[in-house]
């Protein structure tokens, strides 16, 4: 369903650590909702979560978070360390994603990425090009609602932003914008001679259209605030 579609870049990272932590064991570890949706928490929290945390997030019982967590540890994604006590009682265990996996796994994707927009960067039609790939992205990673059913633009507007919460903008929709806080490419951003913006431009404008939205990206202010990217959006020409 969307949800897991819009994971699989994710995924499809933590699944090359096949190598020495066993392919098939980090597959059928993320191919559980809950433990999908566990790993998407840790990977936006980097200081860790309790069970307790997880569990009010995800609104199931600490002990089921608990049972999934051993299965995420067992596939080497999820490792766990107890928490500095400052009250008396049961040290508090705290669970992050592994650090050799997130590591690993960024400096190849950023490798990768400043690569690809390096050499966009160079080409006259470049920041179109990565536009037009944002938009198709944007139209595979949503789900596309029946030929009877109508998407208002407000629920349109809200499954985009809860597409960007999953990849790591820290999104909110506000007045006919959708604010970004976080960019999880800045440092590319910033130096990619606007391919990298481009391609999120495209990936939000994308994703309306295949939710049948009238809505559509007007411009995308990079770094209005050191923290902040906006998407401002307005009717379909």
């Amino acid at each position: 369903m969307a949800g897991e579609r819009r994971r699989v870049n994710f995924q499809r990272g933590l699944e090359k650590l096949g190598g020495h932590r066993g392919r098939a064991g980090v597959h059928r570890a993320l191919g559980d909702e809950h433990r999908a949706r566990i790993v998407d928490e840790l990977d936006r929290s980097p200081g860790g979560l309790d069970a307790h945390e997880l569990a009010r997030r995800l609104g199931i019982h600490p002990n089921t978070v608990r049972w999934h967590l051993g299965i995420l540890a067992d596939a080497g994604i999820v490792a766990s360390r107890t928490a500095e006590r400052t009250t008396p009682g049961r040290p508090r265990v705290v669970y992050s994603l592994d650090e050799d996996v997130e590591t690993a796994e960024r400096e190849n994707y950023r490798l990768l990425a400043t690569i690809l927009a390096g050499t966009m960067a160079e080409l006259e039609d470049g920041p179109a090009r990565a536009a037009e790939a944002g938009r198709a992205w944007g139209r595979y990673l949503v789900h596309r609602p029946p030929p009877n059913v109508r998407t208002s633009d407000a629920d349109a507007t809200r499954e985009v932003v809860d597409l960007l919460g999953h990849q790591g903008f820290r999104p909110e929709a506000r007045n006919g914008e959708i604010r970004m806080h976080t960019c999880p490419f800045r440092e590319l951003a910033q130096s990619g001679r606007g391919i990298v913006c481009a391609v999120h431009q495209g990936l939000i404008a994308g994703a309306l259209d295949e939710l049948g939205s009238t809505l559509d990206v007007e411009r995308l202010d990079p770094f209005v605030e050191p923290e902040l990217c906006i998407a401002r959006l307005g009717r379909r020409g």
